[in-house]
């Protein structure tokens, strides 16, 4: 039961971190209808950032600060270049974002080095949040923080006792991702900026006239998709690793997430990336394969079968690649995905 548990939230953890990774290139596709293809590298930026400042000020004080500085990153590259290709179309957005993707790639690896880099979490964070003890005869129990060293002791050999912590940081992951959740519903739906920013995206030229800056409200909506990714960049970057190659392992994983989520729908996003997060985790968690599900229920197979490499992989050497036959089903059923409106 233990097991189940914390692989639950184990998943729900990681599938908070791609929705807040995901939450802001969402946002950014919703109001421009630009699929910005550096958004993950705004998400390694956040990390950097907030592993330089947290040696000089503090990990909480940067935690607020580096997302402001990669969302001023963003409203700069947005103003000098964004903005002057964004009128010849999807293409050269494309480019000019993918082309920013590996100059960001090359200047981390110049400024903090080709290794990974020791950002860690405060002192708070650094335990557990919470212990599950398995006991065989006493049941599941659980206790906050670490568990004392005793109680993860058997006094008898034949009792099965195990203690399974859950990271604080992965707690504080959660939590933050939630209220970001909270934070965008609220924003979007029930303040005046999040009327016109809606109002901008369907009739630009009716909030034009209204006297609203249109192309500034783009802009500050950039900044604020890229100051998510930064936000996500502290958190994720002190729970997992800081290093070069951060960006390249969440890039694509967040574009399945907005195409099966429903291109430009929020709701979506979240519901795509708990999904993907879950699946993926029990997935890596299951080390069987068709050849020995098939000799523990008693089949016997022919030695061409036991043999076959593709059925002796186990579900954790797929698990990388089930986001993608995911993403894949989804096109082909159900294109606008699961809570889109429109064709992505």
């Amino acid at each position: 039961m233990e097991f189940f548990i914390i692989s639950m939230l184990n998943g729900l953890s990681y599938g908070l971190l791609l929705f807040m990774l995901s939450s802001g290139l969402t946002l950014i596709f919703s109001m421009m209808g630009v699929l910005n293809f550096a958004h993950a590298s705004f998400y390694m930026i956040g990390a950097y950032f907030g592993y330089t400042l947290t040696s000089v000020i503090g990990f909480w004080p940067s935690l607020i600060i580096a997302p402001i500085l990669v969302g001023v990153t963003g409203v700069l590259f947005e103003r000098l270049s964004l903005r002057k290709v964004h009128k010849f179309g999807h293409v050269p957005e494309l480019l000019v974002t993918f082309g920013l993707s590996y100059i960001v790639y090359e200047l981390v690896q110049l400024i903090w080095g080709r290794t990974a880099v020791d950002f860690t979490p405060p002192e708070i964070l650094r335990g557990a949040a919470f212990t599950l003890v398995n006991h065989s005869v006493n049941g599941l129990q659980m206790i906050w923080g670490a568990a004392p060293a005793e109680m993860c002791k058997a006094a008898d050999a034949s009792i099965r006792l195990v203690c399974t912590p859950f990271p604080a940081t992965r707690g504080f992951m959660m939590i933050v991702a939630l209220l970001m959740l909270f934070s965008l519903w609220l924003l979007l739906t029930k303040t005046r900026i999040g009327l016109v920013i809606q109002a901008a995206l369907t009739h630009p030229e009716t909030v034009e006239a209204l006297g609203h800056n249109v192309p500034r409200v783009f802009m500050l909506v950039f900044g604020a998709g890229t100051g998510l990714a930064g936000l996500a960049g502290v958190i994720g970057g002190s729970t997992y690793v800081t290093e070069p190659a951060m960006a390249a392992t969440v890039g694509s994983v967040i574009f399945v997430v907005v195409v099966v989520g429903g291109m430009g729908s929020l709701s979506g996003a979240f519901l795509a990336s708990v999904l993907i997060g879950v699946i993926q985790t029990f997935a890596i968690a299951f080390d069987y394969s068709f050849v020995s599900v098939a000799k523990h229920m008693g089949f016997n197979l022919s030695d061409a079968l036991m043999n076959n490499s593709v059925l002796k992989l186990t579900i954790s050497q797929v698990a990388p690649i089930l986001p993608y036959l995911f993403l894949v089903l989804i096109l082909i059923f159900r294109p606008k995905g699961l809570l889109g409106t429109r064709e992505g």
